[in-house]
């Protein structure tokens, strides 16, 4: 999964579009679609789909919802914020600069997981996260790489002045680790196990250093939510029932994740491997808890500073306070006049209740 706000270009793109266009119609209505691209922690919802457990919460409240595969992750979060989908699959991150950053109000739904381990440095020859200093350095340029390597560098008192970055496609990235010229390079699962064990190569850091900040939710249109409470109790009651599958070692558990496994391309010990590397959460108690816990503001906070330092928070963010993110406290973080990004843990409590 490319997990990256990537190329201007295309950020642009979302952030100029019409506000008629960003806007997803706000209505009661009974068809919605959602998307989602290849990464470990969203491959249940192409599960979901292809085994009917989709269609079977959508029959309960009368609608149905049409689960969308879409290879360019950047592009799913473009074609939600351009109100195609009524949710999609996305970071935290992300969720904040472009739909949030580009005013579409939107809420997340389901918090399914962080990466803890998924994401990491890797230095060729060098065995400290200290002697990346004077590197040249391959990542995503903008993406959760680049966060990742921003927030290293903060642990050994250096910063990303000390060190070059070489914007680098995940496509080339195992490639270019192989040649000499590249001795530092920051990506994400499955490319990070891969070039892991290459004979030189060390885990300088990964985000197990930095748990709980690179979170992968699936995102909805906030009006789109008020309007038609069943879409959410929907999504939400299909997802945690295969999320009691997956996790069990039972033959339907395993049946699935092989699915899951394959769909990803690679096999059932791979992708749990990659599974292990994620902290997910099975029960949508553990969800509620994280979705309320003291650090998340402070998490959010961290991304905002980065994202406006680096220029892409929104059209003309005089602060990273721009954009207004609320919690479930009723705390809110940047402009209390602009809240565009909600975490609201209502429908995930429902699940844990037991009163979808």
């Amino acid at each position: 999964m490319l997990k990256s706000i990537a190329k201007a270009s295309l950020l642009a793109a979302a952030l100029t579009l019409p506000l008629s266009l960003t806007s997803a119609r706000a209505e009661e209505k009974t068809d919605f679609k959602v998307c989602w691209s290849i990464y470990v922690g969203w491959m249940p919802w192409g599960y979901l789909q292809d085994s009917g457990l989709m269609k079977k919460w959508a029959d309960k409240y009368d609608i149905s919802v049409e689960i969308v595969q879409i290879n360019d992750y950047v592009e799913s979060i473009n074609q939600y914020t351009a109100g195609e989908y009524d949710g999609c699959s996305m970071t935290n991150m992300d969720a904040l600069s472009i739909p949030a950053g580009g005013g579409v109000d939107t809420t997340a739904l389901i918090v399914g997981d962080y990466s803890n381990g998924n994401d990491g440095i890797i230095l060729k020859d060098k065995t400290e996260l200290a002697d990346i200093k004077g590197q040249s350095v391959n990542l995503v340029e903008l993406s959760v790489s680049h966060y990742l390597l921003a927030r290293a560098l903060d642990t050994v008192g250096l910063s990303e002045q000390d060190l070059t970055v070489v914007n680098t496609s995940d496509a080339d990235m195992i490639a270019a680790y192989q040649t000499p010229d590249v001795t530092a390079v920051v990506t994400w699962n499955p490319l990070l196990s891969e070039i892991e064990a290459e004979a030189n190569a060390t885990k300088v850091f990964d985000s197990s250093g930095i748990p709980g900040e690179i979170i992968d939710i699936m995102m909805v249109n906030t009006e789109t939510l008020a309007d038609n409470p069943a879409f959410g109790k929907a999504l939400v009651g299909a997802w945690y029932e295969l999320m009691g599958i997956m996790s069990s070692d039972s033959d339907e558990g395993i049946a699935a994740r092989t699915a899951m496994a394959e769909a990803s391309g690679t096999d059932l010990a791979g992708y749990d491997a990659q599974l292990a590397t994620t902290k997910m959460f099975y029960t949508p108690a553990e969800a509620v808890a994280f979705t309320k816990s003291a650090e998340l503001p402070e998490t959010m906070k961290f991304v905002a500073e980065f994202l406006f330092d680096k220029g892409i928070l929104g059209e003309g963010a005089p602060s990273p306070e721009f954009v207004g993110v609320s919690f479930p406290d009723g705390s809110i973080y940047g402009d209390t006049g602009n809240v565009k990004l909600k975490f609201d843990p209502s429908f995930m409590t429902m699940a844990a209740e037991g009163t979808l």
